[in-house]
């Protein structure tokens, strides 16, 4: 079959589409034939060797996943051969097949395209772990989404309107600021050309946002913390910024607001702690709930760009320059 494969740490130049052997399929898990896979900055960061889960050489990347099961090991009980799936894998995504444990494989409905599903492993269920299980966003308030245009952030926006509430986003560009406008915000500010903190704080008689949801870090992280709300949350999702910010405790403090960090890996069971009992079934429902809102047209995953997996230098360029609106998916058996 054929992969992108890294045999040393570095850019998207220093890996190659290969011919490798199919991986096997052992206990408990699930061999897919994958027809979408998601490019990430995740995945620039695990091919440069600077992700929290370094993987080790020679390395695959790709942790999303939607496609065909081939073949089912001993043990498992949910698949079976030809059904329709999504998949989160902590390595191994740029391929034609992978194998992943039955716990990270999903049901895909059949109204749903590999395309879209491909969002879902990780993206939009980060974005629902955040702002569902640990922000409880409730309807009416306000969420504050940075990097509203790229895959997190789009799906945040998509993510925090189905909840109900109202959505300020910010974007680096016009264009960015009329598509996410479209997938639900009730303002985008172009921060290029527009003080986004200080139109916040005009917007919401200086009372700011409830949520802030994070992925830039840096200064972005910063200045949120100077226009939250009382009681509010603030969730630092990434830093694509390339600045880790500190947190002031004196503002914790006297503003009474909560950091929240969410990891989506830990609920797959790629965290150094165990999964708490009932993660399972937790996990199913959260997809279900996803899925119904994509089908009753509440979530609306854009894809910028779909390409030949022979072309991921491309796809990730296009991630790396921040040029994707969306996400961008790679199509391996084309």
């Amino acid at each position: 079959m054929k992969a992108v494969v890294c045999r040393q740490y570095g850019g998207p130049e220093m890996a190659a589409l290969e011919d490798v052997a199919s991986p096997a399929v052992a206990q408990g898990q699930v061999r897919i034939r994958v027809e979408a896979c998601s490019a990430s900055f995740a995945s620039l960061l695990v091919m440069e060797g600077k992700h929290q889960n370094r993987a080790p050489l020679p390395l695959t990347p790709g942790t999303e996943v939607a496609g065909y099961v081939l073949e089912v090991g001993p043990g498992v009980t949910r698949f079976k051969a030809g059904d329709r799936v999504i998949a989160g894998v902590q390595s191994g995504g740029y391929a034609q097949e992978v194998v992943a444990p039955e716990q990270t494989v999903f049901d895909l409905p059949d109204g749903i395209d590999f395309d879209t599903g491909a969002q879902f492993p990780t993206i939009y269920a980060t974005a629902y772990g955040a702002l569902q299980w640990r922000a409880n966003v409730q309807p009416g308030e306000l969420v504050l989404v940075h990097g509203a245009a790229g895959g997190s952030g789009l799906a945040a926006v998509e993510v925090a309107k189905a909840l109900g509430g109202r959505v300020i986003a910010t974007v680096g560009s016009d264009d960015k600021a009329r598509i996410v406008r479209q997938h639900g915000a009730d303002m985008a500010i172009n921060y290029r050309n527009a003080d986004w903190q200080a139109t916040v704080l005009a917007a919401t008689d200086r009372r700011g946002a409830d949520v802030i949801y994070d992925p830039v870090g840096g200064e972005t992280f910063d200045k949120s913390l100077r226009c939250i709300a009382p009681d509010g949350r603030i969730i630092p999702m990434g830093f694509a910024g390339g600045t880790i910010p500190t947190v002031p405790a004196n503002i914790v403090l006297v503003k009474n607001i909560s950091v929240i960090g969410v990891y989506w890996g830990y609920y797959f069971g790629w965290g150094k702690q165990p999964v708490r009992p009932g993660n399972d079934e937790r996990l199913r429902k959260a997809y279900r709930a996803l899925f119904q809102w994509t089908l009753e047209g509440k979530l609306r995953p854009r894809v910028h760009a779909a390409l030949p997996l022979a072309e991921f230098r491309t796809a990730l360029q296009m991630i790396a320059s921040r040029e994707a609106i969306g996400r961008v998916v790679m199509h391996p058996q084309a």
